[in-house]
């Protein structure tokens, strides 16, 4: 019995409006963050389980999205977007720019996209052997979807990281 996994990025935050990579910073949804938050519930109101980043977007997209709902939500670290350690914060175009030297080195004090790819392994080895015949909800970053992508789809880092990230309605697998 195989598991139907649905990838949803965070809603829109004000780093993003003003074109700063948050990193591990906590973020913080904007208006329009807000909004697509409550679409997002109303898109995906068929879930039986979501889980989300720990950091403060990704949860307050969960809260948002899923309000007075029965699914049941689980915070976990392991769908952090990656640490950019000391680029966290900085302009979108200054991190973009320096991604591809990332993928098997740390960003100085934060971690490599590779770290982000095991992180993200570990999460769905649990999500396969506890969830067969669910369809469950993965809440994360834009590093989150490219280890998705790289793991279930065989899609080189090198490429996903020097693509910029297009937002979507969600990505959708099987986990059999």
């Amino acid at each position: 019995m195989a598991v139907k996994l649905i990838y949803e990025t965070h809603a829109t935050t004000v780093d993003n409006e003003t074109g700063i990579a948050t990193g591990w910073l906590p973020g913080e949804l904007s208006a329009r963050g807000r909004e697509e938050a409550v679409e997002l519930g109303l898109r995906r109101k068929d879930v039986d389980l979501v889980y989300s980043s720990d950091l403060r977007r990704a949860v307050q997209t969960a809260e948002v999205a899923f309000a007075g709902r029965l699914a049941e939500v689980r915070v976990d670290a392991r769908l952090r977007e990656c640490d950019y350690g000391i680029y966290n914060g900085r302009p979108v175009d200054e991190v973009a720019g320096l991604r591809g030297r990332h993928i098997d080195v740390a960003w100085p004090g934060g971690q490599s996209y590779r770290q982000v790819v095991a992180e993200t392994a570990a999460l769905l080895q649990d999500v396969m052997r506890e969830h067969q015949g669910l369809t469950v909800l993965l809440i994360g970053h834009s590093a989150n979807l490219w280890a998705l992508e790289n793991l279930l789809c065989g899609v080189p880092l090198e490429e996903l990281v020097e693509e910029p990230f297009q937002w979507r309605a969600g990505w959708e697998y099987s986990l059999a």
